[in-house]
């Protein structure tokens, strides 16, 4: 492609105990006459942690390094006023981050790509699943993909497709087990590669994806490698705890239409897979809060077809009451519980859904947190469903992290209701309660999280931690938890050496895979907690996660790789960040005095900012459809016209006044009655950030309502209030 070829591309990807280590590879020659530009362009998941990078030029390597992202952000600013430097990575689809990588070669000569990403494969629905992105964009002569497992337990099941794999490339797709190990193996020639006989399009484009399980003899698998000790916990068999449901779900105006309608349709789906033994309700909020039954309602067969007639009849109205519809349904559990209305070993959930922001009632979303943790004392788990990218992302996850439960963004897609659907399907079986798993506290340091609220069918709790004294060789773990019928009580014990005997057949994994392991559990579980956490906590959660980013060379939020490039050629040296979800559009912008070219990893799901630069140009904003721009040309009765057709979440950089320190950002919402079929889905402004460097001063402004921070201190209204703000100065 423009005188560039791939002429290799290796996926390599080696799972030990669930962790995997993956390693790209690219290699590229300049074919052209002149210099040209190569494009290392992949996408890899969001839970993983990028390690390495390298590229090496004509023999000659120019390693990534691992920096404190404040550090690295002042290299890069130094970097950007001299037009030096671009960001290298973008949150790019639900599942995935792009990371991105230029660079200007001599005709003939050669280029090798290398990056290295890590991440703890999690079980679902009794699998584990690991996905490649597979997008080479051209045909290459040695293309390959090669997966090794090791499984001390054993290997029960292995799985291994593509969404590009058509049948005559089934046949190419090698895979062997064995007892503790596994083999993928995907090697498509040039011509198997092609989307037709004569054709210079590949087929390869799409996910590649590894599912297996392991052999479960016993309950848990406790592993002991140098000093450090993995604990894997996914009992069978136990029968499913009875579960109370209460569905919290916005009915404002924004939920109209397709939102609305999809809703409906996830709700019914769910109905249809509720126990009998299960007990349930909803609430709806919009204006005023509304509940389908006064308390929570058995599910039997007569009590759920009168539930699917009122979902059925659920419609939009007024605004956003989502204070009163949470704490409506912590009173309904809270009072169900007291007055014994559903089974005392039972496990309750509440799973709220909203589009929007509140406006209605209490909307201060700092009061919203305190009153929903004082009113759940940790007894029930909250899961936040966050529809699309006008939700305060953040104020959903804090709020779900503060309560046992996680947020989840639901994507305003066409298969929306099968998110939803498959959102409750992970948490419809739970099979244990308030699990804990206790280790002699006088033997490790360290610990991982050890308690869970609630343990669901197909899914598997992991613990790790280290040994205060790295010579000992064994570790006897207590298990307790309260099953449906009795509670679960045991003690197992392990020692390093049953350890190596079932590591002896393994030739080919990384030695300090437990180490690593523990490191990025430990990571991500600060990096959740840093969310909900303030003050000198979150300082010290920062300092902590930030330590082992450094130590172990993981690309967190915390941590930056910077990527160097020849000096030569109009290159760019580059930094690589950790994208954040839900952060708010001007987050961190108006700290920098150059944001060209800027960091993506302070912006939203989508977040790639994009730049508009015109000479003094006058900007108008049309609402059909795209945004639509005119650029009055200076001096001239003529004026450039053109869209942007970017994706929902989306973030546009509108205004920037280095004068004035005025920015304006714009984010993309879709358009609720999307066409599927379009090849361009209409997209429309859904929230605007408006910042004063200056002034410490920042509005965000949506459709339901307009937020304002002077400083600290935040302030929301609603487009029916009237108000006058003033600041002195």
């Amino acid at each position: 492609v423009n005188g560039i070829e791939i002429y290799g591309m290796k996926i390599d990807s080696k799972i030990t105990s669930r962790f995997a280590h993956n390693v790209i590879t690219s290699r590229a020659v300049n074919r052209g006459d002149g210099h040209k530009e190569v494009v290392f362009d992949v996408e890899l998941p969001k839970t993983a942690f990028i390690t390495n990078f390298s590229m090496t030029i004509d023999g000659v390597t120019y390693p990534g390094t691992i920096k404190e992202k404040e550090v690295a952000k002042k290299q890069y600013e130094k970097a950007v006023s001299k037009g030096q430097t671009a960001g290298l990575v973008k949150a790019s689809g639900r599942k995935t981050e792009k990371f991105t990588v230029s660079v200007n070669i001599a005709a003939a000569s050669k280029v090798t790509f290398e990056l290295t990403y890590e991440e703890l494969l999690k079980r679902q629905f009794g699998k584990y699943e690991m996905f490649i992105k597979v997008k080479p964009k051209q045909l290459v002569k040695d293309f390959e993909i090669e997966v090794n497992i090791f499984e001390p337990q054993g290997i029960t099941e292995l799985e291994a497709e593509g969404t590009f794999i058509t049948n005559d490339l089934q046949n190419i797709v090698k895979k062997t087990f064995t007892e503790k190990k596994g083999h993928i193996s995907f090697k498509p020639t040039l011509d198997q590669q092609r989307t037709c006989a004569n054709c210079s399009q590949s087929l390869l484009d799409g996910d590649f994806t590894v599912k297996y399980d392991v052999k479960r003899t016993t309950p848990d698998n406790l592993q002991i490698v140098n000093g450090y000790f993995v604990h894997f916990f996914a009992p069978t068999n136990l029968p499913n705890l009875p579960k109370n449901v209460i569905f919290v779900i916005d009915i404002s105006g924004s939920m109209s239409g397709r939102e609305i309608e999809q809703t409906r349709e996830a709700l019914l789906k769910i109905l249809d897979d509720i126990k009998e033994d299960d007990f349930f309700n909803f609430i709806l909020f919009g204006s005023e809060v509304h509940t389908w039954k006064e308390t929570l309602i058995k599910a039997t067969p007569e009590n759920l077809d009168e539930a699917r007639k009122f979902v059925r009849g659920i419609d939009t109205e007024g605004m956003t009451n989502l204070h009163g519809g949470i704490m409506r349904g912590i009173d309904m559990l809270n009072a169900a519980h007291e007055g014994n209305l559903i089974p005392k070993r039972s496990a309750s959930i509440i799973i709220m859904l909203t589009d929007g922001q509140p406006n209605v009632g209490i909307s201060n979303t700092q009061e919203i947190q305190e009153h929903v943790k004082k009113a759940t004392e940790g007894k029930y788990p909250l899961y936040n469903l966050g529809f699309g990218y006008g939700v305060d992302y953040s104020f959903l996850e804090k709020m779900a992290l503060e309560n046992k439960g996680l947020a989840r963004r639901i994507y305003p897609d066409s298969d929306a209701a099968l998110q939803l659907q498959g959102f409750y399907d992970e948490v419809s079986n739970p099979m244990l309660m308030d699990v804990e798993l206790n280790y002699p506290e006088n033997e490790i340091s360290d610990l991982t999280k050890n308690n869970f609220k609630h343990f669901y069918d197909g899914s598997e709790i992991v613990v790790a931690g280290r040994f205060l004294d790295n010579n000992q060789n064994s570790l006897t773990v207590d298990v307790r938890g309260e099953g449906a019928n009795d509670a679960l009580s045991y003690t197992t014990q392990q020692d390093a050496e049953q350890t190596a005997k079932a590591f002896q057949e393994q030739e080919y994994i990384f030695g300090d895979y437990i180490e690593r392991l523990w490191a990025y559990l430990t990571i991500e579980q600060l990096l959740e907690k840093r969310i909900a956490a303030t003050g000198e906590e979150k300082e010290n959660l920062t300092a902590e996660a930030l330590d082992l980013s450094l130590k172990y060379k993981f690309v967190t939020p915390l941590t930056s790789m910077v990527v160097t490039k020849p000096e030569d050629h109009d290159n760019q040296d580059g930094i690589a960040d950790k994208p954040v979800e839900g952060r708010d559009i001007f987050h961190n912008l108006t700290s920098f005095e150059k944001p060209a070219g800027f960091l993506f990893s302070f912006l939203s799901e989508a977040p790639q900012l994009y730049h508009l630069h015109g000479a003094q140009p006058t900007w108008h904003t049309l609402v059909d459809g795209d945004p639509h721009f005119i650029i009055s040309v200076p001096q001239k009765e003529d004026a450039l016209c053109f869209n942007i057709n970017e994706d929902p979440g989306a973030v546009l950089n509108l205004i920037q006044d280095p004068i004035t320190g005025i920015t304006v950002n714009g984010e993309l919402i879709g358009d609720k009655r999307a066409n599927s079929e379009a090849k361009i889905q209409n997209t429309y402004f859904g929230k605007f950030g408006i910042a004063n460097k200056y002034m410490d001063l920042k509005v965000m402004v949506t459709p339901e309502r307009i937020t304002v921070w002077n400083g600290n201190e935040k302030t929301g209204f609603t487009w029916l209030d009237t108000v006058t703000l003033q600041q002195e100065g």
